[in-house]
């Protein structure tokens, strides 16, 4: 299990963003249909109105659900930033561009099918053919799922491979090292917990049911059961079509404390090693968890190369990036419809003047010379 972001958690995530919208408009009888209209163009490719709108509806899709905004109220929202959602649609058009230039289409369809393979076995299926089935039975389409993941993939993996990995390698021993000096109490060993779990899973289930056999649950460990009998008696979390706690009793593993979701530290930043937590809400069920061992903070800094680089990248991480895509847009043809292009070209720094004169180099190619 993986607390900082599950790889089930992921993918109900990436559902929620891949709800697809209409691509064209039917028209009032006999009025011309309008199949779509170019947003911007970015070199060769363009953004296109539906996807805009498909864009605009996964947001107050998400509005809706985390903030628990009306879908007036969440629409309202998304539509005052509607430059800004143009402008990102743009950079990521880029970066995916650049991935392709790369070469690193075959690197990030691996990863895809990695990471649907992991899904697959945390949700005990044992492979993606059968995941992928079992999502279209949930009427969600597993192409759109992994092109999502893919489009992600791949923008990461660009900045990884031309910023990420350049930064990391370009500080100098002496600025490391200075770095190290100056803010040591970044590399003190961390807090560290182990965790065990019992899992009740909802699915097919009345939710207050489920909730209530877990608060039982909880009540019989806090008056002195046996966590790993009470684990392997009723925690349903599977593994290969098995329950794993009737194997380990519910071990989950350790971990440093800074690296777990925010809402876990703080629902077990008071409870001591030995105790349990209040049943959790957590995805499609409630988890039970006992601290079975806690690990104080080391009190001496140790100094760690790769640590302390990483540590400077994360500080600068965003500025390169920023920098990184501003060079990108100056080496691109970009060219925002009349419509957008007063709120969205000072988003991405184009001079109005020159935004829309580049030339593809596809197009260069064609001029003649004098």
């Amino acid at each position: 299990m993986r607390f900082k972001l599950s790889l089930a958690l992921l993918f109900f995530f990436v559902v929620t963003v891949t709800l697809s919208a209409p691509t064209s408009t039917q028209a009032q009888e006999g009025e011309a249909t309008v199949i779509d209209e170019v947003v911007a163009q970015v070199n060769d490719d363009v953004i296109t109105l539906s996807m805009l709108k498909r864009e605009i509806r996964e947001r107050i899709e998400v509005l809706m659900q985390e903030k628990k905004l009306t879908e007036q109220q969440a629409t309202d929202e998304v539509m005052k930033h509607q430059p800004e959602l143009i402008a990102t649609l743009i950079n990521e058009r880029l970066l995916l561009q650049k991935g392709k230039e790369l070469d690193l289409a075959t690197q990030v369809e691996a990863e895809v099918n990695s990471r649907m393979l992991d899904i697959a076995r945390e949700q005990g299926i044992n492979s993606i053919a059968k995941l992928e089935e079992y999502m279209r039975q949930s009427k969600i389409d597993p192409v759109a799922v992994k092109e999502t993941m893919r489009n992600e993939m791949m923008k990461q993996a660009v900045m990884q491979q031309e910023v990420d990995r350049v930064v990391f390698l370009g500080f100098r021993s002496e600025e490391v090292k200075s770095y190290f000096e100056a803010h040591k109490d970044l590399f003190r060993k961390p807090e560290s917990i182990t965790l065990s779990e019992i899992y009740l899973s909802t699915t097919d289930k009345d939710d207050a049911a489920v909730k209530a056999r877990a608060v039982e649950l909880v009540a019989q460990l806090r008056a002195g059961a046996d966590f790993k009998a009470v684990a392997s008696a009723n925690s349903e979390r599977t593994k290969n079509g098995e329950r794993t706690a009737q194997k380990d009793g519910g071990k989950v593993g350790t971990f440093e404390v800074p690296n777990l979701r925010e809402d876990l530290v703080n629902v077990l930043k008071d409870v001591k090693a030995g105790g349990v937590t209040d049943p959790i809400k957590a995805g499609d069920g409630y988890q039970i968890l006992r601290i079975d061992e806690r690990t104080p903070a080391g009190a001496t800094p140790v100094f760690n190369d790769n640590a302390v680089r990483q540590a400077l990248l994360m500080e600068r991480q965003g500025k390169e990036h920023e920098a990184y895509l501003d060079n990108l847009r100056n080496e691109a043809y970009i060219k925002v419809t009349d419509v957008y292009r007063a709120g969205v070209e000072p988003l991405l720094k184009l001079k109005p003047a020159t935004a829309a004169v580049k030339v593809p180099d596809k197009d260069k190619k064609k001029e003649k010379k004098p």
